[in-house]
């Protein structure tokens, strides 16, 4: 594969798990309320929340800019991680399981990621200079 087909396929593997991270921040914002309830039924204060959609969102913003993104793919994996194991742990649930195993689906993805690294379209990789 050329380099310019790999760094387009890094920015659009990045922009896509950041979606998913964009889409559940600002749904968490528009139900602010209801996503409070749901952590505390699960044992979590709900004054975490600011620093769950924090993540969330800055975490996004952080892939789709490609910018510290060795440490923002670890942050975001192991809050997934996190979240898999506080909220989605029943696994005599068939759909609870569904969301542990997506949980730890993006947490790989957002791992090989780390490894891959953010290629030159992104803003760690602007120095990059091809080999």
């Amino acid at each position: 594969m050329d380099e310019t087909t790999e760094n387009s396929v890094l920015l659009v593997s990045r922009c896509l798990v950041a979606a998913l991270f964009l889409w559940s921040g600002i749904g968490q914002l528009l139900g602010y309320q209801d996503t409070a309830i749901f952590m505390s039924r699960h044992g979590v204060i709900g004054s975490l929340l600011p620093i769950a959609v924090f993540i969330e969102l800055t975490g996004a913003v952080l892939l789709i800019f490609g910018y510290r993104m060795r440490f923002t793919c670890l942050a975001l994996a192991g809050f997934c991680v996190v979240t898999a194991l506080l909220f989605h742990a029943n696994f005599t649930d068939r759909a609870q399981m569904f969301h542990f195993l997506k949980n730890a689906a993006i947490a790989g993805g957002l791992l090989a990621l780390y490894v891959a690294g953010p290629g030159r379209l992104s803003f760690d990789g602007m120095g990059e200079h091809p080999e």
